[in-house]
């Protein structure tokens, strides 16, 4: 009884800890906060009428511009009614045309004293609904999962934290790309799996079963990117990174870091499916062999896995549906269409991640039979 009592405070002062290390990188600055636009502020708007008269329709997209009266809902002009410019650019991604009643979210421009100058309208504003969203995830979460999903959700914010204030910034800095993704996917795979599965003898066979797997991984992901060939200019918006003044980063090898961190979450995922399954296992027969662990693992895992690289495979072609709606409505042939670039980046992309979660199978199922073994027949 004393035991369970100490795992449950190890499990609840790691939960704090985690808690704390969160708020200190939330608190952190990344060494990239800047005011974009000196004297300008970006507002919440309620769109009071609108005004196309100088918005040319060509075809599916517009040129020109949309003026609006808006009503400023918040920060220094609230209650105030203006004339804000919404121009277009010929983009149908980029473009955002509003209509009367919509809330949008504007960026005004102050003069030197402080007074109104002009306004632009950026996009519809979207800032309450994603927070209605996240806050309806984490009830959710809570009210299914209980304490173990306030440790999701601790393991969730982690993550990001992790992300958006040590990976993306370090990154920038110049840090070598895929000794910053491994070190930090190892660190999110460790704390999650600790989280989720405590201090226990499953979290710790799992945690060693992804960290195997990811270095195999990141070695994976840096052979095949270089023998497909593939540059790091197929991820989106690289060439408006270069031309930020960040021309000096290796972008192939950040497209190589970020094809191992994008399937490093499936490799933890199935890495603790396989040993708490074993861990149940020799509960309920304590005098199971290693011979015997082994082949359960095996099992288990080739059940597991089928099910698992389809769904990578779904997750990863939900990002390129568009672009092969587009080849097979021209009538390009396969071969063409998987020859190209970016195509070929998805597909290995695919398969490195595959191949991961193929390997982290048999290798948690080898640490568990030598972790829970206590008979060697």
């Amino acid at each position: 009884m004393t035991t369970r009592i100490d795992f449950r405070n190890k499990d609840l002062i790691f939960s704090i800890v985690c808690i704390i290390i969160i708020g200190v990188l939330l608190a952190i600055p990344t060494g990239f906060e800047r005011q974009l636009y000196i004297n300008a502020e970006s507002v919440k708007a309620r769109v009071v009428s609108v005004d196309n008269s100088n918005a040319t329709a060509i075809g599916v997209t517009n040129q020109g511009e949309q003026r609006a009266q808006i009503e400023i809902l918040n920060k220094t002009f609230k209650g105030e009614v203006v004339t804000a410019i919404n121009l277009f650019n010929g983009n149908l991604s980029d473009d955002t045309v509003f209509e009367v009643g919509d809330i949008a979210y504007v960026l005004v421009e102050k003069t030197a004293d402080g007074d109104f100058l002009f306004a632009n309208l950026i996009d519809h504003y979207r800032l309450n609904v994603e927070v209605i969203l996240a806050l309806l995830f984490v009830v959710v979460l809570i009210v299914f999962s209980g304490t173990t999903g306030v440790r999701t959700v601790i393991s969730f914010s982690f993550t990001l934290a992790c992300i958006f204030k040590i990976f993306i910034p370090c990154l920038l800095k110049g840090y070598h790309p895929m000794i910053l993704a491994l070190s930090i996917g190892v660190l999110i795979s460790v704390v999650t799996l600790i989280l989720v599965a405590g201090f226990t003898k499953k979290a710790y066979c799992a945690i060693a079963g992804s960290i195997g797997t990811s270095l195999v991984t990141c070695l994976l992901a840096v052979l095949f990117g270089n023998w497909f060939k593939i540059p790091g200019s197929v991820l989106e918006w690289s060439e408006s990174l270069i031309y930020s003044g960040f021309h000096t980063l290796n972008l192939t090898l950040i497209y190589q870091a970020a094809i191992y961190l994008s399937c490093s979450g499936a490799i933890l995922d199935l890495g603790i499916d396989i040993s708490a399954a074993i861990d149940e296992l020799v509960d309920k027969k304590p005098t199971i062999s290693r011979k015997e662990i082994l082949f359960s693992g095996l099992t288990i895992g080739r059940s597991i896995v089928g099910s698992q690289t389809t769904t990578l495979l779904l997750a990863y072609m939900g990002s390129f549906i568009g672009v092969m709606m587009v080849y097979m409505a021209q009538g390009t042939p396969v071969l063409n269409i998987l020859n190209t670039k970016f195509i070929a980046s998805e597909i290995l992309q695919t398969f490195v991640g595959c191949i991961g979660l193929v390997i982290v199978s048999p290798l948690t199922s080898i640490i568990c039979s030598y972790a829970y073994t206590r008979t060697e027949s």
